[in-house]
């Protein structure tokens, strides 16, 4: 898992740049939290297993 991202590090699976209030991390739907697809690294969170979304109704 990489380090604490800084606001603008938007991944495409992203829905939320990360740090927005009303955010936080959830699995990335595409790998499943795994962060790779057929052994490359997974091109809705970069490999990182997770994407930014809103929580909450946000």
């Amino acid at each position: 898992m990489a380090d604490t991202p800084e606001p603008g590090d938007r991944k495409p699976g992203d829905k939320a740049d990360p740090g927005t209030p009303g955010t936080g991390e959830n699995l990335c739907p595409a790998c499943a939290g795994t962060g790779r697809i057929r052994g490359e690294p997974c091109p809705d969170c970069a490999g990182t297993g997770t994407v930014t979304e809103p929580i909450g109704g946000a």
